[in-house]
């Protein structure tokens, strides 16, 4: 029994994790705007630093209940979550509000930047000055993103 853990520890490092380029096959139909393979990296390592310092809202529920209590921030959804119905409200609540939005590819790699070993489909970056740069470069790509129509 003791050796089945190593072999399976090992089994799992070994499993290659998906490219941008295979997670584009998993998107949803309503994953726009997409951010590029450079804009996820920049989210993802802004969300690991708004982690640290306790600045994220992660979650349908939660990222649902700030946005309209009025707060600020980038809305990074992910877009390999089924069924859509779950969070196919978010966008036109960002919309409503003028936050900026943005779908990247994976739930897992969201999930995983939130410090979770959980996947998850909603993240709202709240804006905090430890981190103030990396989130003004994101918020400036993702407003930059076009709006689907």
């Amino acid at each position: 029994m003791a050796r089945d853990k190593p072999e399976a520890a090992a089994e799992a490092e070994a499993t290659p994790e998906l490219s941008y380029r295979e997670q584009l096959e998993f998107l949803n139909p309503i994953a726009q705007p997409l951010a590029s393979r450079k804009l996820t990296r920049k989210l993802l390592k802004c969300i690991r630093k708004a982690t640290k310092q306790k600045q994220i809202r992660r979650g349908v529920k939660e990222v649902q209940k700030f946005i309209n209590k009025g707060e600020k921030g980038i809305t990074v959804l992910a877009g390999d979550t089924l069924p859509i119905d779950v969070y196919c409200h978010i966008p036109i609540m960002c919309e409503d509000r003028s936050l900026p939005y943005a779908y990247v590819p994976s739930k897992t790699d969201l999930g995983t930047a939130a410090g979770s070993k959980r996947p998850t489909c909603v993240i709202l970056i709240k804006p905090h000055e430890e981190y103030q740069e990396a989130y003004d470069e994101c918020l400036e790509e993702v407003s930059a993103l076009p709006l689907p129509l």
